[in-house]
């Protein structure tokens, strides 16, 4: 198995669980914050998709779905035009509001599909092309997807619990 399809299945995995956490959820559901500073699922969600967008993109010299797509003018969100949800305030992150599941499954889908292009056609040897030299030691490419792969993965986790938590005390 050559290392891109394993990239390719993890990738996949968090696709499956985006769909399956944001799957029956309205605005109510996806905006709540179960206590005041924590985080909703659709914040979770954006930002898990942001960075997907952000990092893909830089580390393969791509332009971002959020702008090239028109995704910034669709969620429309009182936010710098950059801005990723990294270090979020929970009086920035309550900014992050949608009004369906579906804005954020597009924008997910759409990231996604940039992320699965780069990866069907990466050869082995360049995932330790070195793509950020701000760290010690520097970032090849193979870190950085592997690292985005963990982000997605925890914060798909945290969105779930969230909506599990919602659920729960719905019921």
């Amino acid at each position: 198995m050559h290392a891109r399809d394993i990239l390719i299945d993890g990738y996949g995995r968090i696709h499956e669980e985006v769909h399956a956490t944001l799957d029956g959820l309205g605005p109510g559901e996806l905006n709540a914050r179960p206590v005041p500073d924590a985080n909703s699922v659709a914040w979770l969600v954006w930002h898990l998709t942001r960075v997907q967008d952000d990092h893909v993109a830089d580390a393969f010299g791509l332009d971002q779905v959020w702008p090239a797509q028109g995704w910034e003018k669709r969620f429309g969100l009182d936010l710098p035009r950059r801005d990723t949800g990294y270090g979020h305030s929970a009086a920035k992150a309550a900014k992050v509001r949608v009004d369906s599941a579906g804005l954020l499954t597009g924008y997910y889908d759409a990231v996604h599909e940039q992320t699965l292009g780069v990866l069907r056609e990466l050869p082995a040897k360049d995932l330790e092309q070195v793509v950020d030299e701000r760290w010690d030691p520097p970032v090849t490419l193979g870190v950085r997807l592997v690292s985005v792969l963990s982000d997605d993965l925890q914060h798909i986790g945290q969105a779930a619990y969230v909506r599990g938590l919602l659920r729960s005390a719905a019921a």
